[in-house]
């Protein structure tokens, strides 16, 4: 009983590293459009998108040259196949991008923004359109 309940504890530790190193987002991507996450706005450039905790929620965005950063809050998005590039997802309403999901190549599972009031706003009136921006993972 002793030698069963140490493996289970040690499966259970493997099991909660592998879940958190599978949500963690570490991205590079040049975004050639001005992009809205929540309500920061960010200028056209060179982006690091990337994790800030084990739990992947919070995500810091932070412009390469120092000009613009933020933290976005995201959620756990999944696809039934693995994505096949790293990828920045953007809706484009209008003249308007806002930064929608990030996703690296391999995996199942993506990290989703949460949509703004703005974004909302627009959305009733028109459809979204989805732009992609190539990324690269970085370590």
């Amino acid at each position: 009983m002793k030698h069963l309940r140490s493996i289970l504890f040690a499966f259970t530790a493997l099991l909660l590293a592998t879940a958190a190193h599978a949500q963690s987002t570490n991205v590079t991507a040049s975004v050639p459009f001005n992009f809205v996450v929540g309500d920061h706005a960010y200028p056209a450039g060179d982006y690091v998108v990337k994790s800030i905790s084990d739990t992947g929620v919070p995500i810091l965005i932070r412009n390469t040259d120092q000009s613009e950063n933020g933290v976005a809050l995201s959620n756990t998005c999944s696809s039934g196949k693995p994505a096949s590039t790293t990828k920045l997802v953007f809706q484009r309403m209008g003249n308007q991008y806002f930064l929608y999901q990030v996703w690296r190549e391999g995996s199942t599972e993506g990290r989703e923004f949460r949509i703004s009031k703005t974004e909302m706003s627009l959305a009733r009136n028109e459809k979204p359109e989805l732009v992609i921006v190539a990324a690269n993972l970085t370590r």
